[in-house]
């Protein structure tokens, strides 16, 4: 998570004085997006106050912008925080076509059958916008 933000910024959302939200390889699916503190933090308990009061805003308008744009019948936000220690949430929208097996934290399971970078990108634009349009309120 720490290497993200010396790359391109390619695939971001929306990159803020605490928080960056951004398609990530590897997690390139569809609907789904990182939101990490742009510091290092290991556990949201590691959070300055300025983070920890901005965090709810920036998850807030994320998905509901991820949930505008795909129209899924649920967004998650998850935190697991065991295999990258950078706090960050996976913003993930579960479409219809999901099996109820594969809901909630099973989700996870799409990961490696659902990597599909090109179509991920082709919702940037509109959860940019959707984005924008909650955050400017």
């Amino acid at each position: 998570m720490c290497d993200l933000e010396r790359g391109d910024g390619s695939g971001t959302v929306f990159r803020d004085e605490h928080w960056a939200a951004q398609i990530v390889p590897g997690y390139d699916v569809p609907g789904w997006y990182i939101l990490r503190a742009r510091r290092h933090a290991e556990r949201i308990t590691a959070l300055d106050p300025a983070e920890l009061a901005s965090f709810g805003r920036r998850a807030q308008d994320l998905v509901a912008a991820v949930t505008e744009v795909t129209s899924a019948p649920a967004t998650y936000l998850m935190v697991f925080g065991e295999n990258y220690p950078h706090f960050h949430a996976l913003i993930a929208a579960r479409g219809a076509d999901v099996p109820a097996e594969l809901r909630g934290g099973n989700i996870m399971a799409l990961r490696s059958s659902h990597t599909d970078a090109s179509a991920a990108f082709g919702l940037l634009p509109g959860v940019q916008a959707a984005y924008a349009r909650r955050a400017a309120t």
